[in-house]
């Protein structure tokens, strides 16, 4: 198998390549990224070493058993009373559980690398959405950290700093109390965190586990405590108070009064910031407690399996912790006062049968939790660095040490973190962190709900126990708590994603990750391009579907931009004939050049599909494309050609604004243009069959010649008055025997034409209507017919009557002087059916139409562009050079000139 074909799933499956080998592939590095000795290699450099429990439970474990544990869990008992506490744990778990689910599903439908949440939601939403949540992630986790350093403070303040109104302390109580002291003292304490964190994630794993082991036992000692310590009262100083008054809160043992007292709510001040509380704000505390079951997720990059560990270890200490806390919520509301749980967050130490050991557990949770979110921080940055989402802006964060792990990632974060520390109090933060968090909950939820709708097969979790209700389920109760929450904060962080949003969308270069937007808008397409049904085609909806055939787009820039004016929001398509046999070639030769077209349909900024084709010969090429091109009720209806000339190409690409102004090179998959003496690919007579299939086929045709010399920048922005006009020419030229302005291929021309008018660029332009007319044909009837026609077409434009007398006296003249000349023709009737004209019907003159050609160009001044008549090929495919050469004589020197024949009925006077 190519190296080309190896997925980076089955390479990660079956070679054991690690995460930067995969890296390399997707950004195709070359064959070599794929071998076995690099992949050896790169994963000798960078080792997966974390097992399940090491580097998923503990860490989530940890995350969640911290702050809220042991320091607001009294606090948020105290005031929501049990039923609401418990009312809390169910609809933050509901909210953490879904999105728990939705996690395991995208963990186990593919190889993960690091970054966690980040990582999941880039591969899975595109780089716009991956890179402006991995900020808010960042953002998540940088505050988080902050939060449990402010935590640890107040737990190193309450049992060392010196009590509230002294100025010396006394025995253990020697730190200084202010609010310069306490960002010293979280200072100190980030700077430990900073250095366990910069020696690795091994060290890293090690030190939680032992902290785990330390945080287990003090869970246990609690646990006991509620029933080995007998009723005591707790004296608490409280910081408005002078040292000598206190307050007391009793410890009263298992108690039904006590469990009836608390059951229901009693919100009151929050002594360390002065505010009142309420549900709200004691949910976005407590939510805290749940935000950390990404810390498995964000150590994937350092997990043995990745896809195995995040799921079992994930779900498993979020069941433990839901466990916990109620039980944990139903003890404290059976045994300890309001009192003592609103106004002394520290009580667990005071009731505690070995109150050290509380203190040291309190210090190690929320210590570990600090680092636990740093390093999260820190991966994510990383990760945002390498996919270079930022450019330059992240790019020291690249850098790593020889082990691997992102050293200048995890200073940055420290340094922001240690920014946030200046906000000075847990409960100020909180509620920013809870948005956060809650923001790309949310988000991870929309991105498997995506996988789910688009619906790909390649969406395959291991995980099955989810849904798109359990994904929906999840986004609104994540989006119903953050507004509850701070609407404030909600608003603002909801802002600040769009912007990243749209940051993203036009400055971040194309990834290779592959974009859920692609997946869900084909999914809808498909679903309505069966909903639109050919046999309720009404012309009143009619719009113009274009099949633009391009040999060389180097020699037809402007036209192409043209013709993109034309479509009126209807089908356009670029159409290619490779004149080569497939049957001799090793390999499609088209798909190296589909790159070409769709980086030029990009440049040019026009709204076109690219289809090409291989054929011996241009015009079963265009046969097949007319035949194949588009899909169900999406089909091209119109055909258009450059002309056929003597007309040296000229490279307009070089000269177009979308190069010239870009500091680019020109598309090098195209080939230089075609020499002046060199033959052509096709002739006058398969050119001309070419108009003739595609009108057998029920096709319009245009033709359009000299549409490379149209600046349409120049003739549309100029100050000049009058504004630029667009002439019509209704009538058929060629056959003035059977010349009128209301069969279906004038209507068609008109419609045309009408349609350029209205596009954005051209709505300045002015429609001028040229009325053939004679001498004795009232040609006051025939302006008055079509000025009524006009209106109820709801068509602006000025009518001009042109006689031609003196044209039509050569044509005549030269039928009288050929024996056996025709009687007049048999022409088109009002519904557009298709005729047989007599092999010599459209042997005009010469003279007449240098005449008819002369007639047209004298009508000044000269208009931006025409649209002429343009007649059905002669059955007589003998006479097809002949026709062309008439159609050349028509059109010289008239500048930009667009040949029209329609086959369709294209306008209505209904509603």
């Amino acid at each position: 198998m190519a190296s080309s074909e190896r997925s980076a799933l089955l390479t990660y499956r079956l070679c054991g390549g690690s995460a930067e080998e995969e890296r390399g592939r997707e950004r195709g590095r070359g064959a070599a990224a794929s071998s076995p000795f690099s992949s050896s290699a790169a994963a000798a450099a960078a080792p997966r070493k974390l097992p399940t429990f090491l580097g998923v439970v503990v860490p989530t474990l940890l995350s969640m058993f911290s702050v809220v544990l042991f320091l607001r869990l009294g606090f948020v008992v105290g005031h929501a009373g049990l039923y609401q506490a418990l009312a809390m744990f169910a609809v933050a778990y509901f909210i953490i559980g879904m999105t728990v689910l939705s996690v395991c599903a995208i963990a186990t439908n593919g190889a993960l690398d690091a970054g966690g949440a980040y990582y999941m939601i880039s591969r899975a939403l595109g780089p716009e959405f991956g890179g402006s949540i991995g900020i808010m992630f960042f953002l998540a986790n940088v505050c988080g950290s902050a939060l449990y350093v402010l935590g640890l403070v107040e737990a190193v303040v309450d049992s060392f700093g010196i009590p509230p109104g002294q100025k010396v302390g006394t025995g253990v109580h020697v730190l200084p109390q202010s609010y310069w002291y306490e960002l010293l003292y979280g200072t100190i304490l980030l700077a430990l965190c900073l250095v366990v964190c910069l020696v690795g994630a091994s060290i890293y794993a090690k030190a939680t586990f032992l902290i785990f082991l330390i945080v287990a036992g003090v869970l246990g000692t609690i646990l006991v405590s509620f029933f080995a310590t007998r009723p005591l009262g707790v004296p608490i100083r409280m910081p408005h108070l002078n040292s000598s008054e206190t307050e007391n809160g009793n410890f009263t043992g298992f108690s039904l009064a006590t469990l009836r007292e608390n059951l229901g709510g009693g919100y009151g001040v929050d002594y360390t910031t002065g505010q009142m509380m309420s549900f709200s704000s004691v949910f976005a505390v407590m939510f805290n407690g749940c935000t950390g079951i990404m810390a498995g997720s964000n150590m994937s990059g350092d997990l043995k399996r990745p896809s195995y560990s995040i799921p079992r270890g994930t779900i498993s200490a979020v069941l433990f912790t839901y466990l916990v806390y109620n039980l944990l919520a139903f003890l404290m509301c059976a045994t300890c006062s309001r009192t003592l749980l609103q106004k002394d967050y520290g009580f667990l130490r005071d009731i505690s049968i070995f109150p050290p050991l509380v203190t040291v557990g309190i210090y190690a949770a929320t210590l570990s939790a600090a680092m636990s979110n740093l390093i999260g921080a820190s991966r994510i940055l990383y990760a945002l660095a390498r996919d270079d989402l930022f450019g330059r802006a992240l790019a020291l964060a690249k850098r790593t040490s020889a082990s691997g792990n992102p050293i200048m990632a995890v200073i940055l974060s420290w340094l922001v973190v240690q920014l946030v520390l200046f906000s000075g109090k847990l409960n100020t933060i909180a509620g920013v962190v809870t948005t956060f968090f809650l923001l790309v909950y949310a988000t991870v939820n929309l991105a498997c709900l995506a996988l789910e709708w688009a619906s790909a097969p390649n969406f395959r979790p291991t995980f099955r126990y989810f849904s798109w209700h359990t994904c929906l389920l999840g986004i609104a109760g994540c989006c119903v708590m953050m507004f509850l929450i701070s609407p404030v904060s909600a608003s603002a962080s909801l802002g600040f994603l769009l912007l990243l949003l749209l940051a993203l969308h036009y400055l971040s270069p194309s990834s290779t990750w592959g974009y859920i937007s692609q997946a869900l808008i084909f999914h809808q397409v498909r679903k309505y391009l069966l909903m639109l049904d050919v046999r309720k085609d009404h012309v009143k909806f009619w719009r113009p579907q274009m099949l633009l055939m391009v040999q060389n787009p180097r020699g037809s820039p402007r036209l192409i931009d043209f013709v993109n004016d034309l479509k009126k929001s209807g089908l356009y398509v670029l159409g290619h004939v490779e004149l080569q046999d497939l049957d001799a070639l090793p390999s499609d030769p088209l798909q190296p050049q589909q790159d070409s077209w769709l980086g030029l349909v990009d440049k040019l900024n026009v709204k076109a599909f690219v289809s090409l084709t291989l054929a011996p010969s241009v015009r079963h090429g265009v046969r097949q494309l007319l035949f194949t091109s588009g899909l169900g009720g999406m089909r091209p209806n119109t055909l258009v050609l450059g002309f056929y000339d003597d007309a040296a190409p000229r490279d307009g690409l070089a000269q177009h604004p979308a190069f010239t102004s870009a500091r680019e090179e020109l598309p090098l998959g195209f080939p230089p243009l075609r020499a002046p003496a060199a033959p052509k690919l096709l002739s006058p007579r398969e050119y001309v069959g070419i108009v003739a299939d595609a009108l057998k086929m029920l096709r319009n045709v245009l033709l359009a010649r000299q549409l490379e010399s149209l600046d349409k920048a120049w003739e549309l922005r100029r100050a000049a008055s009058p504004p630029p006009t667009i002439h019509v020419w209704p009538v058929n030229l060629l056959r003035p025997d059977s010349a009128r302005y209301a069969d279906t291929c004038s209507l068609f021309l008109l419609q045309m034409a009408c349609v350029l008018n209205m596009a954005r660029a051209w709505r300045r332009a002015r429609l001028r209507l040229f009325l053939c007319v004679e001498a004795g044909a009232m040609p006051g009837a025939q302006e008055d017919k079509l000025r009524q026609l006009l209106k109820d077409l709801r068509i602006q434009a000025q009518i001009q009557l042109v006689p031609w007398d003196s044209v039509v006296r050569l044509h005549w003249q030269a039928q009288r002087g050929t024996p056996g000349g025709p009687a007049p023709a048999e022409d088109e009737d009002e519904e557009g059916a298709a005729v047989n004209f007599p092999a010599n019907a459209t042997q005009v003159s010469d003279e007449y139409v240098c005449a008819a050609n002369k007639m047209v160009l004298e009508q000044g001044p000269a208009p931006a562009v025409r649209f002429l008549y343009l007649p059905r090929p002669p059955a007589d495919t003998s006479l097809y050079p002949l026709y062309l050469r008439q159609l050349e004589l028509l059109t010289r020197g008239l500048g930009p000139t667009v040949l029209v024949h329609g086959v369709s009925a294209v306008t209505s006077t209904q509603l």
